[in-house]
């Protein structure tokens, strides 16, 4: 390390004490007045703190920029997506070389037939330092696309109308919406839903004229309960159009025939507090994917349209402790469920006459295999994706009728490095201090000796009952191809081992994912994977929740932590439910203004935590539009550790300052943030080519 770097001086932020007072408990918060992004004060010191990582990592500068080559150079840049065939066309999104964003294009009947681009978002984002394509809409009789777009990253989306026939956009923009919405069967009435301007939370639902001021669209329903988000979608039969309103525990759907649009919505089954349903749509009945009567894993029952309400549903795939039942997909001739054993995706095909029933074989120790998209009741095929930690994800149609599969694609990864038989990937189970097995998915580099001296960068989530899969990256090759091990630890408050694992790591069991996470550290160490001297931890939002919590708790077990977008000040923003997402989130944290969860969650929240005492070199990032985890958290609690913290290891701070929760919109441009934090993890192993 050069001296210029050795004594450069971070940025301190000004120390204004505010007093925070609930159940008679006072917290003074020095660092609340980062809370305004309006003030020019806040802005120079987040540009402060960009400069002092820039000039902090400058030595690295060059490595960075052949990080991001490197990475850059495996993806296919003239890539084009599977087509898939809806309603008479098929759909093909298409990236070309040298250009950020994608097109989307279709084409009539056969894959012969002429492109019809319907968005080219390269166009689209020109004069934008963000620019994201919402979802896509197309009219029944296919004249018609609603599209929407968010160019400040805060998921506020402005939903317009486009005419395929002629490729004019109509004027009006209907402004702050989820970004997604349907046609009615008459082609000429579309609902949406909208956002509350405050919290962000999806509240309304709209209906739409063509050809009308979007001024004069008719709220259809407002969701007046602020703990629950409304969104609309039509059923793959066609038949209706469904709003859905839901909690992190409670659901409730209101259905109306689509070729009805001006008549009301009916409720399909009351909410019920903790009762959790779906519906699918097929003949004569709908099929409900449920936790009714203490299904914890869920179960599949069934209704006539006639008679929804849920005394009327019965078992069709009964509940079963071991296994826990995802998702459906259904088709004219086959059921296709989507279930998950022992942390593995199984996917089972049944006839509807009932003379098949069996699951597709997958053979590997650890894998990720999911129903694709399938839009097409009539096809002859299920699409789903395969890929693992070392297999490139695959694209593949499985024929009912043959029982044939087609990959209809695999993932390139470009020049000639690459070989899947070079790294190998295998499941592990640590024990954690209260018994409990944990599982562990990991990869490297053949050959590799497990002798303590090995890097390894340790990933975990653990939180909504999120599952994180094994999944295959052509990124983290970059890691694996210089030594380190890479682990996905599978801990609690995710749901890889059913709905008890998710159950048992939100709420007042919330410490478990931490200590888990801590468990799956000291097992690697001992099992001489790694040593602390060479530990890397790594989460975003929640999972960067998580990171807070593990330094806080056991700093020397690490060598270097990222936190991205980390979710740290949770009392504060639990409190607040004008903070976008709060009010939906209480029954996942707990609502704060109950002693019991404001006590509990004071006792882990990492900004209420830091100590004076050595915490690990440290990369905290986040983005200054971020709407799920507002920029102010990371700041407040960079700016606490510099105070407190008695360690000389590094602490930087990177803010995205035209980006929000999901970072840069653009193809590659994200592969420069990676790039940074991968330059980060190596520059303190000393490795720097």
């Amino acid at each position: 390390m050069s001296t210029k770097i050795a004594t450069l001086q971070p940025p301190i932020a000004n120390k204004i004490p505010k007093s925070l007072e609930i159940h008679d408990d006072v917290r003074i918060d020095n660092y609340f007045w980062l809370n305004d992004r309006e003030d020019p004060a806040v802005i120079k010191y987040l540009e402060d703190e960009n400069a002092y990582t820039k000039a902090v990592l400058k030595h690295t500068e060059a490595f960075q920029t052949d990080l991001f080559e490197e990475m850059k150079a495996r993806i296919k840049e003239d890539d084009t997506s599977v087509p898939y065939k809806f309603n008479g066309y098929w759909y093909i999104t298409r990236y070309e070389k040298g250009k950020d964003y994608p097109v989307y294009l279709r084409k009539k009947e056969n894959l012969d037939a002429d492109d019809e681009i319907l968005f080219d978002c390269n166009e689209m984002a020109k004069g934008f330092a963000y620019f994201k394509l919402g979802g896509i809409s197309i009219s029944p009789d296919n004249t018609m696309a609603s599209f929407s777009v968010d160019t400040v990253s805060r998921r506020q989306y402005t939903l317009q109308i486009k005419n395929l026939v002629t490729g004019e956009v109509f004027s009006d923009k209907i402004e702050n919406t989820t970004g997604s919405s349907t046609w009615a069967n008459d082609n000429k009435t579309l609902f949406y839903s909208k956002k509350d301007e405050v919290t962000l939370r999806s509240d309304t639902i709209y209906k739409h004229k063509l050809y009308t001021d979007a001024s004069l669209d008719t709220l259809i329903y407002k969701e007046e309960d602020d703990t629950f988000n409304t969104f609309i979608y039509k059923s793959k039969s066609k038949k209706y159009l469904i709003i859905g309103s839901s909690s992190t525990l409670t659901s409730e759907y209101r259905i109306l025939n689509a070729d009805t649009p001006d008549e009301d919505f009916k409720i399909f089954s009351e909410r019920e507090r903790e009762l959790e349903y779906s519906i699918a749509h097929y003949n004569d009945s709908f099929y409900i994917l449920t936790n009714k009567d203490n299904a914890t894993n869920f179960k599949l029952q069934k209704t006539l349209e006639t008679q929804t309400s849920q005394e009327h549903w019965e078992d069709v795939l009964p509940h079963r402790d071991h296994m826990l039942l995802e998702d459906i997909e259904i088709f004219r001739s086959h059921l296709v469920v989507n279930e998950r054993e022992n942390g593995l995706n199984q996917i089972r095909i049944i006839s509807w006459n009932g003379e098949e029933d069996y699951y597709l074989p997958f053979n590997n120790e650890t894998y990720t295999a999911s129903i694709g998209n399938n839009p097409d009741f009539d096809n002859t095929f299920l699409r789903y994706s395969y890929n693992s930690l070392t297999h490139p994800n695959s694209v593949i149609d499985y024929n009912f009728l043959t029982r044939q599969e087609i990959v209809q694609k695999e993932q390139e990864v470009l020049g000639d490095s690459f070989d899947k038989n070079n790294y190998e990937s295998k499941r592990v189970w640590a024990t954690a201090r209260d018994g409990v097995k944990i599982p562990m998915s990991i990869v490297y580099k053949k050959g590799l000796v497990l002798d303590g001296s090995n890097p390894l960068l340790q990933y975990a989530y653990g939180s909504y009952g999120s599952t994180i899969d094994p999944y295959f990256s052509t990124i983290r090759l970059s890691l694996l191809d210089r030594g380190f091990i890479y682990v996905i630890a599978h801990i609690r408050g995710g749901e890889y081992l059913g709905r008890n694992w998710y159950e048992d790591g939100k709420l007042l069991t919330k410490k478990n994912t931490f200590t888990d996470f801590i468990d799956c550290s000291e097992y690697l160490i001992e099992e001489k994977y790694t040593s602390p001297e060479h530990l890397y931890a790594m989460g975003g939002s929640a999972g960067g929740l998580l990171m807070g919590a593990i330094i806080n708790s056991k700093p020397e077990l690490y060598n270097g932590v990222i936190a991205a977008v980390p979710f740290v000040d949770v009392v504060t923003t639990m409190l607040d439910d004008e903070i976008p997402l709060t009010t939906g989130e209480y029954d996942e944290w707990g609502n704060p203004n109950d002693k019991a969860y404001y006590d509990y969650i004071k006792s882990y929240s990492p900004y209420d935590n830091v100590e004076a005492k050595a915490y690990p070199n440290m990369l905290v990032t986040t983005g200054l539009h971020d709407s799920q985890v507002q920029y102010w958290e990371p700041a407040k609690w960079v700016a606490k550790l510099r105070e407190l913290k008695t360690d000389s290891n590094k602490l930087l701070f990177h803010i995205d300052m035209d980006a929000g929760h999901g970072g840069a919109s653009g193809r590659f441009e994200s592969l420069k943030e990676v790039a940074l934090e991968y330059a980060f993890l190596l520059d303190l192993e000393g490795i720097s080519h």
